[in-house]
């Protein structure tokens, strides 16, 4: 059964149902080597409007490679905000405790894991300006992160005092068509406030169907999708703004299906905060675009403001779009199994996996769900002395090991949330050779059911759902389901995922939330 520290990272990659209603075990204690991994912590900078509520946010923790750590300290330095700005627990929780002037410190009872990616919205705090603050006041908060028997790491990061604006993101936006079609969409901003905004920045966060049409100089695209646009021009109080953006929806979109996409408003002094936090967590806004400028034109009286305080309640900086992506294109996935001899005693590495044959990519990345699950089973005289990380051992129906743990006869993996037309996504098991059986055979099974988000249900060829792993064959019967052999060199998923999900997964799972303080934080990592 799933640790509870287990839970909450199935959780934050989209697996739900069966695997999350495990019921929770005591981790296994940390060992002796543990202290060899340091500790790492992040926490972005803010720019807060004078007189306004102020921001949450909460710091990204990690550590150089998985581990479980007790007495999980969070400390905040905010001396040099003295006068200018405070931070408070954001919730009344009595973990947390403010032992001097200008310190909060938090401390978790419980046992915590990291890892290397990292987690955020353990122990969000309100960063607030004081009554007194004004535009230009600055100050850093240093942000400190230990645990028993690890060395404490700092974060420092920059906090602004600036003039409180309000922007206001148009209305929802709606189209429709086949994969491979065009459109245009309005892209709106407004200032209902009584303050001048000295320029704006739209960011989007679209699902892979929606993909740049044309490009501007003033925007920055990652491939075909567009991550950003600039606006310099003042906008001026209790006016609306418009231009028009071109969009294509990708030839291999899957369909029917929608594609979703979202558009976020900041000021460029909240962008540059935003910015710096994107990049940290290894995220690109991607290159200016080769066209011409993208400009705003004056549209009349100002979009209505959602709130009444500029700064302080910013769902009106949020706008959408939703496509209906119409006709039929659909896709297979294919089982990828593997053939490896050797002797007793020998370790030997399985690859296997699915592949797309396409024609339509799969873009769960929204979710964060697997687009599907697995099912490997080892051959007799094998054992499975290495097993990947996203790979639970089936002990019964309702009884599922930690990933990665040896020792099983049958796995259920899960996937990445997107898999492109023609890649294929592998992984490798290791298998110890306990007893030499001539075509040893166990079944690699892709689109296995399971009552998880995500999971793909609708392929096109199930006939080659079911591919062979074969230790010492005489006769070549491994390979890719339906076909034999080893399926040659595969591409393998990665970049394109990525490129998908980069600026996307730091919005969703980092938190744009954490600039405002009405606005809740939508976490990937929480169970």
């Amino acid at each position: 059964m799933l640790t509870h520290s287990t839970r909450r990272r199935l959780a934050g990659l989209g697996v739900a149902g069966a695997l999350i209603a495990a019921v929770a075990t005591p981790a296994t204690p940390a060992s002796a080597e543990e202290p060899d991994i340091s500790l790492g912590v992040y926490f972005g900078d803010n720019t807060l409007a004078a007189g306004s509520p102020g921001k949450v946010d909460s710091p990204v923790l990690f550590a150089s490679s998985t581990v479980v750590v007790h007495d999980l300290t969070v400390r905040y330095d905010f001396t040099d905000l003295a006068g200018k700005a405070t931070v408070t627990s954001e919730s009344d929780s009595s973990y947390c405790s403010t032992p001097e002037p200008n310190v909060l410190v938090c401390t978790d009872p419980f046992e915590v894991e990291l890892y290397e990616d990292g987690f955020g919205g353990l122990y969000s705090v309100v960063i607030a300006p004081t009554k007194d603050a004004k535009d230009g006041d600055e100050g850093t908060v240093k942000v400190s992160l230990s645990a028993t028997g690890y060395a404490a790491v700092t974060h420092e990061a920059r906090v602004r005092i600036g003039e409180g604006v309000d922007l206001a993101a148009g209305p929802e936006e709606e189209h429709s068509g086949k994969p491979g079609s065009a459109f245009t969409m309005p892209l709106r901003v407004g200032n209902p406030g009584d303050t001048v905004a000295k320029g704006a920045v739209a960011v989007f966060y679209n699902d892979y169907g929606i993909q740049a049409n044309k490009q501007y100089s003033n925007c920055t695209y990652e491939g075909s999708w567009l991550r950003t646009c600039h606006f310099d021009r003042p906008l001026e109080r209790r006016t609306s703004y418009v231009t028009t953006l071109s969009y294509r929806i990708a030839k291999d979109s899957f369909a029917p299906s929608r594609a979703y996409g979202e558009i976020l408003w900041m000021t460029p002094a909240e962008f540059e905060d935003f910015e710096a936090y994107a990049k940290a967590r290894g995220a690109s806004f991607g290159e200016p675009g080769t066209g011409g400028k993208l400009g705003l034109d004056e549209a009349g009286p100002s979009i209505a403001a959602r709130s009444f305080q500029a700064d302080t309640q910013p769902d009106n900086n949020w706008s959408s779009l939703r496509v209906k992506v119409t006709g039929k294109n659909g896709t297979d996935l294919a089982a990828v199994g593997d053939e490896v001899s050797g002797a007793k005693g020998d370790e030997v590495v399985a690859t296997v996996g699915f592949r797309n044959n396409g024609p339509a990519t799969l873009d769960y990345s929204r979710a964060g769900s697997s687009v599907t699950y697995l099912e490997i089973g080892i051959p007799n005289g094998a054992s499975a002395v290495k097993v990947p990380d996203n790979c639970f051992p089936v002990r019964s129906e309702n009884e599922w090991g930690e990933p990665g743990e040896p020792g099983a006869r049958i796995y259920r993996c899960y996937a990445s949330s997107f898999i492109k037309a023609g890649d294929a996504e592998t992984m490798e098991f290791g298998l110890r050779i306990d007893k030499v059986v001539p075509n040893a055979t166990g079944d690699v099974k892709a689109n296995v059911a399971c009552q998880c988000d995500g999971g793909f249900y609708a392929d096109l060829k199930p006939a080659n759902d079911i591919a062979k792993l074969v230790v010492n064959p005489s006769g070549g019967q491994g390979g890719d389901g339906g076909s034999g052999g080893d399926g040659g060199e595969l591409p393998i998923t990665g970049a394109n995922t990525a490129l998908i999900a980069g600026v996307g997964g730091v919005l969703l799972a980092a938190g744009v939330a954490g600039f405002v303080l009405a606005r809740r934080r939508r976490t990937h990592f929480t169970a």
